[in-house]
């Protein structure tokens, strides 16, 4: 009898078998349960959630680069960072990092090892009740809490993925929450009411947890106030405890003074344009300020706090990736973030004529998006990434001549195409503004020739699936 050897996988081929396997598992469904899912999983881990302190993000926009301010500014306090967020731009790995860096190709494949077990275990006990699979971002979240928990962090900052009291990162005790401006967004999960959404996000209010939050609607604002005096949690409130005192966009970003409950920290410069990231570096100041002081926000060294923004970053939000023309990358996937976007492009597009490249997945507002989008460009190529749930190309055009007219509107097969064109039609005085989609954004960063710091790694493994 033969003997068949079989050669390991490299690194990276281990990583693109992990991710199809993730991924081939269906989005976030049954949400009553899921979070039981994530708990049973962890129950058969150690429950490694419990060893974790957590600063927990939700809210409409802005989520992400509040997270990122927020565990560059810990940081910058000396302290180990678990960061968790989502979505990723080229690799799952950037929506767990340790230390400011995604994890390596190598831990990611260990962990994987470490938790296939449980996840299949609560799999096969979903499929015998009649439940499904794990959806891939319980499956993430098992991953980013054990990989967090195994590397000591001092503090993880996580993100949720969707809403909150029913988000699968809600088994997680936060002891700071943050809640970034609320609006409509994912009809079907909220109710289509404001209401309904502040509900659902304010659930991440733990009993006597510090609740970092920015200015919110005012039905919001009742909605949290209470499940706050419910939870003995201490509200801290943009335009109350702390605000914004100035900003000024300069070279590269913007040039801030900040003021909360326990000092004024004057400025700051932040690499980052949009004067809604001023709003979100000032969410983070709180949320670290509370955190170190443990619930009593505390001052920080202002070398230290000046530090950690210089270090922040955000991929993919009003992000400069080319001159001659311009090109700038914002992943504005809704009508809210739109809004954000609009009332910041100018700071950095200037009065340059724009062409806009614009591709929206089916299940978002594409005539919100279009219209929001029309008064910052005098032109747009639409397209389509290679989503499964990207709009078709025929039904994005045709709701962007409604919305800009006709003679304002081209179209492209393929992100690459739609950039190039754009380009020609911007000529090297213009600029060309990408957004309507985080995939689109994506995509346009490999076209575009950008990476991402620490996401790949060359090496072996052996097989990780079976």
């Amino acid at each position: 009898m033969a003997i068949v050897t079989l050669e390991p996988l490299s690194l990276a081929e281990a990583e693109a078998e992990i991710h199809a396997h993730i991924f081939s598992r269906a989005a976030e469904q049954d949400h009553e349960a899921k979070m039981r899912r994530v708990a049973k999983a962890l129950d058969y881990l150690g429950d490694p959630q419990d060893d974790l302190r957590v600063i927990h993000v939700t809210g409409t926009n802005g989520k992400t680069s509040t997270s990122r301010m927020t565990a560059a500014l810990l940081g910058a306090q000396g302290l180990k960072v678990g960061l968790f967020t989502s979505p990723h731009l080229h690799t799952l790995r950037e929506r767990i990092q340790v230390g400011g860096s995604p994890l390596e190709q190598a831990e990611l494949v260990r962990l994987w090892h470490t938790v296939a077990p449980a996840i299949h275990r609560v799999d096969a006990y979903s499929a015998r009740i009649g439940g499904p699979r794990m959806s891939f971002f319980e499956v993430l979240t098992v991953l980013g809490l054990v990989a967090f928990s195994q590397a000591r962090v001092d503090v993880a900052v996580i993100e949720v993925g969707i809403g909150g009291a029913r988000d699968a990162t809600n088994v997680c005790e936060g002891e700071v929450a943050v809640l970034t401006p609320m609006g409509i967004d994912h009809d079907e999960y909220f109710g289509g009411t404001i209401e309904g959404v502040a509900t659902e996000k304010a659930g991440i209010i733990k009993s006597h947890a510090t609740v970092v939050t920015a200015v919110q609607a005012d039905a919001v604002a009742t909605i949290v106030t209470a499940v706050a005096r419910r939870e003995s949690a201490t509200p801290v409130w943009e335009g109350a405890q702390m605000s914004v005192i100035s900003s000024e966009p300069v070279a590269g970003g913007q040039v801030m003074t900040l003021a909360t409950a326990a000092d004024t920290y004057p400025d700051i410069f932040l690499p980052m344009h949009g004067a809604f990231q001023v709003h979100n570096a000032l969410l983070a100041l709180a949320a670290v300020e509370a955190f170190v002081g443990c619930g009593v926000p505390c001052s920080l060294d202002a070398r230290t706090v000046a530090a950690g923004f210089a270090a922040a970053s955000s991929p993919g939000r009003l992000e400069v990736a080319a001159n001659a023309p311009l090109v700038v990358l914002d992943a504005a996937h809704n009508p809210h973030g739109v809004a954000a976007l609009a009332g910041a492009a100018r700071e950095v597009l200037g009065d340059r004529a724009t062409v806009g490249v614009i591709a929206v997945l089916a299940d978002k507002d594409a005539r919100g998006i279009l219209v929001g989008v029309s008064g910052l460009v005098d032109r747009v190529v639409i397209t389509r990434t290679s989503s499964d749930r990207a709009l078709s190309v025929e039904d994005l055009e045709r709701l962007a001549v409604e919305a800009l007219g006709a003679h304002r509107v081209e179209s492209a097969a393929d992100v690459s195409l739609a950039i190039a064109r754009a380009r020609d039609l911007a000529g090297p005085e213009g600029a060309v503004l990408v957004t309507g989609s985080i995939t689109l954004i994506a995509k346009a960063r490999e076209v575009l020739g950008m990476t991402l710091r620490g996401v790949g790694q060359a090496g072996d493994a052996a097989s990780v699936l079976a």
